[in-house]
């Protein structure tokens, strides 16, 4: 009998054990979650990241489409369309999509080549609530091009 209770008194704290550790685990991730990372960038920070301190203009080539009011903040769609001739000579580099109040401003960094043809993307990004979506577009004789919207986010934002 008493080897009985002792192999029911292991499968008891095995079983403890097994249900406890997932989740001190899990408390441990979401401490780590709140804590900023290295990826996470103020709108300032990740501007300076990508420009390089370089200045930024604001242009009516790049056009930047986003809802006024997006019932749901956790899928806003944006679309960038730049006008550009994409040759060899003259085309978009890069497109980068921010945001200026989210944890992390960086939506998405889209690398381009004159093989693209159009200097264009569409995507949908997270908002947290109300806020800028800024497109930021690096040319490739390195001069940056910038346009911004302000989205409302009626519910459901990812903060």
């Amino acid at each position: 009998m008493k080897r009985r209770n002792f192999l029911k008194s292991i499968c008891a704290v095995s079983a403890v054990a097994v249900v406890t550790s997932p989740s001190v685990l899990l408390a441990k991730d979401a401490t780590k979650a709140k804590k900023k990372g290295p990826n996470d960038l103020t709108y300032d920070a990740a501007v300076a990241a990508i420009t390089g301190g370089k200045a930024i203009t604001d242009s009516d080539k790049v056009k930047l489409t986003v809802p006024e009011i997006a019932e749901n903040g956790a899928v806003v769609p944006v679309k960038v369309n730049v006008e550009s001739p994409m040759t060899e000579a003259d085309y978009v580099k890069a497109i980068h999509v921010l945001n200026t109040k989210n944890g992390n401003a960086r939506c998405v960094d889209v690398m381009l080549t004159p093989m693209n043809s159009k200097g264009y993307f569409a995507t949908r990004v997270k908002l947290g609530g109300t806020q800028d979506v800024v497109a930021l577009v690096e040319m490739s004789d390195g001069s940056f091009l910038r346009a911004a919207k302000p989205v409302k986010v009626t519910i459901g934002g990812c903060g």
